[in-house]
């Protein structure tokens, strides 16, 4: 799968798999002083090399355009540890408690796939199944590690599938 890097003066603005976020970043650049210069590229990177790119990124790498309540979701995501969260948890995170719809809305915007890990947000109902899994699990030969890993599990929506939601949770989590 190849992925679109959409960078304003050099910062990632975008990854998406298509230009779904390049109207957005367009109209935002409309608004910037004219006397204002700025440059606009793209470029296909595959997954793997998406992978990678995500190892380095810092958050000053990214220019984001989006409200201060956006930018402050998005920036909350990229610091946090890896890990599994519900919409609940990230909104408590976040300081608004009890935001957790605007939090998600936000969450399923993110303009940077991977990157800015929106898809280590699941449903609350998940993160109870994991965790009673893992209690289970405890008395076994396994104790409970890699169980967040199962494929009945409802990871939630996701722009680009279920399944690639599923192959990121699998790869940033088992690092």
């Amino acid at each position: 799968m190849d992925w679109i890097v959409t960078e304003v003066d050099g910062k990632v603005a975008s990854i998406a798999t298509d230009y779904r976020h390049l109207p957005h970043i367009a109209g935002e650049i409309a608004k910037l002083p004219a006397e204002e210069t700025f440059s606009l590229g793209t470029r296909k990177i595959s997954t793997g090399e998406l992978l990678e790119y995500a190892e380095y990124l810092t958050w000053e790498d990214l220019r984001l355009f989006g409200t201060p309540f956006q930018l402050k979701v998005w920036e909350a995501l990229f610091r946090l540890p890896r890990r599994l969260y519900s919409y609940t948890e990230l909104a408590q995170l976040v300081g608004v408690p009890q935001g957790v719809r605007p939090v998600a809305h936000v969450v399923a915007i993110n303009p940077v796939a991977y990157v800015i890990p929106c898809h280590l947000i699941v449903p609350k109902e998940s993160l109870d199944k994991v965790q009673e899994i893992r209690t289970r699990a405890e008395g076994t030969l396994f104790k409970g590690k890699d169980l967040y890993l199962l494929d009945t599990l409802d990871v939630g929506a996701y722009a680009y599938g279920t399944e690639i939601k599923r192959a990121f949770i699998k790869t940033q989590l088992s690092e």
